[in-house]
């Protein structure tokens, strides 16, 4: 069975780093692209950043040069490291798996960022 579980989330403060991480199990998770993807209340689902088969990565504007998404391959785990954090991070953030034929999604991680 496939399974990604997400850890990480929690309360912080603004212009404050959380990192979130990944674990997969089931799948090669190096062999897939991984997406962080958030949802925030109201709001639809945006993909946040992306790390490919191949180790290169995209991100949303909104995030470019404060997160970085990394894989560690022993621990067959993705990371989102967050800095700089704004309330309008505020989401249910979700890691993704995708392969031709394939998608998985974790159950979520709730991130809160207030004062």
């Amino acid at each position: 069975q496939v399974q990604l579980v997400e850890s990480g989330g929690g309360l912080v403060q603004p212009g404050g780093p959380l990192r979130l991480s990944c674990a997969a199990s089931g799948i090669i998770a190096s062999t897939y692209t991984m997406g962080w993807y958030r949802q925030a209340p109201g709001k639809q689902r945006e993909l946040v950043a992306s790390i490919t088969n191949g180790h290169s990565t995209m991100y949303a504007d909104s995030v470019k040069g404060r997160f970085g998404v990394s894989r560690d391959i022993a621990k067959n785990t993705v990371y989102l490291q967050m800095n700089s954090l704004k309330p309008e991070d505020t989401a249910v953030y979700y890691c993704n798996a995708r392969v031709v034929g394939s998608i998985f999604w974790g159950q979520g991680t709730q991130v809160t960022v207030s004062s």
